[in-house]
């Protein structure tokens, strides 16, 4: 997550914002007083952020092949789409749960096949 200290230190205000502007929606008038501390840290923490961006060495912005990444997003809502046809076409509880497990295994093979393929041709560490 962090590529040096202050990065480190942005980005554990912006968690402890984060979690103190959650716990304060479920408050009453304390839980307001919570929240817009939260909101302040994590406000501050993303300002930090934006300022330390300037130190951060060489991106990465070749293109990475549309194709493929439409292609991996295709085949993952492919998968949902097995899933919630395949719940009305089957009546049957093993027949469902096949749909399911093929949905399933589709999704997966979009997003942790697919779609890691074309994001990486031109990943950071390639630079």
């Amino acid at each position: 997550m962090a590529a040096n200290k202050q990065q480190g230190k942005s980005f554990a205000l912006f968690l402890v914002g984060g979690t103190i502007a959650s716990a304060g929606l479920l408050g009453a008038a304390l839980g307001k007083v919570a929240l817009i501390v939260g909101l302040v840290l994590v406000a501050l923490s993303l300002l930090w952020m934006f300022k330390i961006k300037s130190l951060e060495g060489k991106v990465s912005n070749g293109l990475q092949p549309p194709a493929m990444k439409l292609a991996g997003v295709a085949t993952c809502l492919f998968g949902w789409l097995i899933v919630l046809f395949g719940l009305h076409l089957s009546s049957s509880v093993g027949g469902r749960m096949v749909f399911a497990i093929v949905g399933i295994l589709v999704s997966l093979i979009g997003s942790l096949v697919i779609l890691p393929a074309a994001c990486n041709k031109n990943a950071i560490w390639k630079a």
